[in-house]
């Protein structure tokens, strides 16, 4: 399978982890997924199927995302949003893209419950579900929900008060989304290492994962490149959530240095970059 990645001229200092020039000639053929990366743990997913999926959409806040994509119209039509939990730099812009477009929230059951109560969402724009569940999105589009090593509150105001509080965001989740051509991406949110990556690995056979380095919230390089090489042994891996704050230290070149010989192809991107599916 080929994969392109339309590159953005911030990348010279990723060149030796990326793929060759040529890999960046033209865009993905009609009919085939594109991912695009916006910084941190955002991405916009359009499926085979032409349907877009929001990932973690921290977009206007975000240090990293290129300007024009701080424009939340210049997202064009989003048909759903995934939320991994419940921390600003995840939920971030989920409410204005929901009500903009009017695409459902799909989160846990703890955080669509706290959006409803709260009055925030209607019942019909906040999906809950749970580890283990899987939601057919669309024809031939499965989401399913596994386990993050991560915590989950959220700072939401009250509409009767107008005020700020912290409410219960249910717990961290990754995601297993396989698409209508049956390629399966793992978005693992903001996590740990724990054990049973390698058997959700060896369960749902993820072809592309795409996995935090920063360090400090979630792992760092090391880390990252254990679970990576060791447990995951996905096709293509491509490391994410990081260097937005000075907490979150790892960089690509150390995620890659720690990878070793690993026979795993990585994808080094920048913010605003996509690859075909």
């Amino acid at each position: 399978m080929t994969v392109t990645i339309k590159r953005r001229s911030a990348l010279a200092g990723f060149a030796g982890f990326l793929l060759s020039p040529a890999a960046y000639a033209q865009a993905p053929a009609a009919g085939k997924g594109e991912l695009q990366w916006f910084g941190q743990s955002a991405f916009k997913l359009t499926t085979p199927g032409g349907k877009v999926i929001m990932i973690d959409p921290w977009l206007t806040a975000n240090p990293k995302t290129p300007a024009e994509y701080k424009d939340l119209d210049k997202l064009g039509t989003v048909d759903l949003i995934l939320v991994s939990h419940g921390h600003g730099d995840h939920f971030g812009d989920a409410v204005a893209i929901s009500k903009k477009n009017g695409a459902p929230v799909l989160a846990t059951a703890g955080m669509g419950q706290t959006l409803q109560v709260l009055g925030i969402l209607t019942p019909q724009m906040s999906i809950r579900m749970n580890k283990s569940g899987t939601y057919e999105a669309f024809p031939g589009v499965k989401i399913t929900q596994v386990h993050a090593d991560h915590s989950s509150e959220m700072v939401l105001k009250d509409p009767a008060t107008g005020k700020d509080g912290s409410y219960p965001g249910g717990e961290a989740v990754g995601f297993i989304i396989e698409l209508e051509n049956g390629y399966k991406i793992w978005h693992t949110g903001d996590t740990g290492l724990f054990t049973d990556m390698r058997f959700i690995a060896d369960y749902y056979k993820p072809d592309l994962l795409l996995i935090p380095i920063g360090g400090h919230f979630v792992m760092n390089p090391k880390d990252a490149a254990y679970a990576t090489a060791e447990w995951i042994k996905p096709r293509k891996v491509m490391p994410m959530h990081y260097g937005t704050s000075p907490f979150l230290r790892g960089t690509p070149e150390q995620f890659k240095a720690a990878l070793g010989n690993a026979p795993v192809e990585v994808l080094a991107m920048q913010p605003g970059d996509k690859i075909g599916l």
